[in-house]
């Protein structure tokens, strides 16, 4: 396994990572067994960055990993755990924001209880609360850290500027954002604040949603997948049109002897040393496939041909509906 640095603190972490959204129903039924057997083959691969958050599956998530490291307690070393806080659940069901100290400090312990641990790896704030400041959020999170209960700390979905200001109070570890071949916003400024604050960047979706791999999400499966059904992408006709403008970057894939989200994720490593990808799976077949291309090096000649294959702006469709759009920072 390639290994790469988290943070300023260079933390050693594997540059592929688990999002562990797959552990919870999002994307598609799990269950602990199938989690637990994602989490085996990350030990035998050398896979020690695990992301996870207190709303993925309303705890579930957390739980899961939890249940594994309790009958594999030398687990508990090798992993580097990362865990999110700030997405709550009003009576009726919608969803707020909540980035004040009393709601993070709950928050976090909930977490660590679940998983078992009396500190993780790194802890971010999911999504911004906008009544507060970030400066304030950056002192909280510190105080995180200087208690012992985390190492570093990140922010989810915010713009370069927000970042700016975070740093300035504390170091800040990781920015995690959407970033794939179908999702290049982060060059429009993230993908470079980051570099200059040696800030990772942890990039989540890195096979667009399935859109970059060989079996692409049918019209069947998106209809029993409440987040995508209302996403632009995969909504018709976009579907159609997306699963078909990606053919030429499949066949690449083939040509090079490489599985299409395998080389998606190679993509990723290639464009910076900083960038982390985490995909989310329920299959120890799609992760041996990724780990494999995490070793390979391209040319400048062959980023050029992928990108030929799926230039920017090649997508149909806004990655993310209105509603779906209520938290994350736009910038640009």
């Amino acid at each position: 396994m390639l290994y790469r640095h988290l943070g300023q603190k260079k933390t050693r972490i594997s540059a592929l990572g688990i999002g562990a959204m797959s552990f919870s129903d999002f994307y598609g039924k799990s269950s602990t067994k199938i989690s637990h057997s994602i989490l085996s083959a990350s030990l035998d691969l050398g896979i020690n960055h695990i992301d996870t958050a207190d709303i993925y599956g309303m705890g579930s998530s957390e739980e899961r990993i939890g249940s594994f490291l309790q009958k594999n307690p030398s687990a508990k070393k090798f992993f580097k755990i990362a865990s999110k806080g700030s997405i709550r659940k009003s009576n009726d069901g919608s969803t707020f924001f909540d980035n004040s100290r009393k709601y993070l400090v709950e928050a976090l312990n909930s977490s660590l209880k679940k998983l078992g641990l009396e500190n993780i790896e790194l802890y971010y704030v999911h999504r911004r609360d906008q009544s507060i400041p970030i400066e304030e959020v950056s002192e909280t999170l510190a105080s995180f850290v200087k208690e012992g209960k985390i190492n570093q700390f990140g922010f989810s979905e915010i713009a370069p500027t927000s970042l700016d200001k975070a740093s300035e109070i504390h170091p800040v570890a990781a920015v995690q954002s959407e970033y794939s071949l179908s999702t290049r916003y982060p060059e429009l400024g993230l993908l470079q604040k980051t570099k200059a604050l040696s800030t990772s960047l942890v990039a989540f979706s890195p096979v667009g949603r399935s859109l970059l791999t060989d079996n692409p999400h049918t019209q069947e499966k998106v209809d029993n997948m409440p987040f995508l059904k209302q996403n632009p992408r995969f909504i018709e006709p976009n579907l159609t049109k997306n699963i078909q403008a990606a053919y030429a970057f499949r066949k690449l894939a083939g040509d090079w002897n490489m599985t299409a989200g395998g080389l998606a994720i190679a993509w990723l490593l290639n464009k910076d040393s900083h960038i982390l990808p985490i995909p989310g799976t329920r299959s120890v077949k799609y992760l041996n496939e990724m780990a494999e291309a995490c070793e390979k090096i391209f040319s400048k000649t062959e980023m050029e041909e992928i990108e030929n294959r799926l230039p920017i702006g090649w997508a149909f469709g806004d990655r993310y509906s209105v509603a779906q759009w209520v938290g994350p920072e736009k910038y640009c």
